[in-house]
């Protein structure tokens, strides 16, 4: 691979140039995470799309490792927040403190006030934490004791979530779930890449490997401005409202999709157009986030439950149903 050079703060790129360097994290991220290709790219579509991720799995398929190495090898201040049934809210975003040397209220902030904020099993606190984060997600700033301070940028928060039906786990409120670009589900390794994470952890003879930092967060921010220079087709406009239209109508589903459901999805197809070095979306852009980014916006029937058909299952079947338009393919710009 060619080497990619870092990249001045406030540099213009190219969705081609853009591409190429995500692209290198990702290479430097697979010596790290193992598994298959597909949660690494959703998180990584997800930072340039400039929203928060959601990984739902299982303990121990390496959820936290992603994030961290997501966090080095791209630069950016990192904390990990651990959610547990005590924390509170202040706990979350900071809170004023009484100063006895200069006899002052000070505000101490909180893990928020990061780049990349691992949100730690979030699930396993109540309501009422969980929606700490709300207008951090929505908003990048905190609001405490009537004062309003931003977040540094680019901030991100990558979540973990163990499934609900996991025990001592709280259902996720509905406003925050949408507060998630999109949801990533690690899933187990094959025999092969098993046997390859047990092999690299014994030839390295160190717990973690060492990833090297690529980026940093001005090249971030000019990474995120070469997704906004992506184009989109009207047709593929109509074809996304489509989709939402459908997740409104299905039989299997009592609550549809919100509208920023479908700004989540257009993002996440130019961040994938430009991963994919062109400069606009084609169709196949939108049907590959679909899924990650619709089905954990969606409320199904309860009685789906029992015949064991969830989100991601639905969604899948509105990609088919849904005429997908012609678009014509375009000679990719040049870097």
């Amino acid at each position: 691979m060619t080497a990619v050079q870092p990249t001045p703060d406030h540099a213009v790129l190219t969705p081609r140039q853009a591409g190429e360097r995500a692209a290198a994290v990702l290479g430097e991220i697979r010596t790290a995470v193992a598994g298959g290709p597909e949660p690494l790219e959703l998180v990584m579509l997800g930072i340039l799309a400039g929203g928060h991720v959601l990984i739902e799995d299982l303990p121990g398929l390496g959820k936290t490792l992603l994030a961290r190495s997501f966090a080095t090898t791209l630069g950016l201040d990192f904390t990990r927040l651990q959610f547990t049934p005590d924390l509170l809210p202040s706990d979350v975003t900071g809170a004023p403190f009484y100063d006895q040397r200069t006899a002052e209220m000070v505000f101490r902030p909180g893990p928020v006030f990061t780049h990349l904020l691992l949100a730690d099993e979030i699930n396993r606190t109540p309501p009422k934490t969980q929606a700490a984060l709300l207008e951090a997600m929505a908003e990048a700033q905190v609001s405490v004791d009537g004062s309003t301070r931003p977040l540094p940028q680019p901030f991100v928060v990558v979540a973990t979530a163990n499934p609900i039906e996991y025990e001592g786990t709280y259902s996720l409120p509905e406003a925050q779930l949408d507060r998630f670009l999109l949801r990533v589900r690690m899933g187990y390794l094959t025999a092969s890449q098993e046997a390859g994470m047990l092999r690299a952890r014994v030839d390295r003879a160190a717990p973690e490997a060492v990833l090297r930092t690529l980026s940093g967060p001005g090249e971030l921010l000019a990474m995120r401005a070469a997704v906004e220079s992506v184009e989109v087709d009207d047709d593929l406009l109509d074809y996304v409202v489509a989709l939402l239209g459908a997740t409104r109508t299905h039989q299997h589903i009592q609550v549809g999709a919100s509208p920023r459901g479908g700004l989540a999805l257009v993002q996440l197809a130019r961040a994938r157009a430009v991963l994919e070095l062109r400069d606009y979306v084609t169709p196949e852009d939108v049907k590959a986030v679909a899924v990650p980014a619709l089905a954990h916006r969606v409320t199904l029937k309860p009685e789906l439950w029992v015949r064991q058909i969830d989100g991601d299952d639905v969604i899948r079947e509105i990609i088919r149903s849904v005429p997908t338009p012609r678009t014509l393919p375009r000679t990719p710009a040049a870097s």
